[in-house]
């Protein structure tokens, strides 16, 4: 069972070929970067906008 599996997976990969086609990006590789950076900040600054809440009551 499990080798007509294995031959039909095969098979397939045969039929589609090994070259893959290239995606554009929507933005430049380090926009993904900068965008994430810029998330990451925001979330630390809500975080550290809750600096010493318990204290507080």
């Amino acid at each position: 069972m499990s080798s007509s599996i294995v031959a039909g997976v095969l098979a397939a990969a045969g039929e589609t070929g090994t070259e893959m086609a290239e995606v554009e990006l929507p933005i430049p590789a380090i926009g993904f970067g900068i965008i994430t950076l810029v998330l990451f900040l925001v979330l630390l600054g809500i975080t550290y906008s809750f600096k010493n809440v318990a204290a507080r009551r």
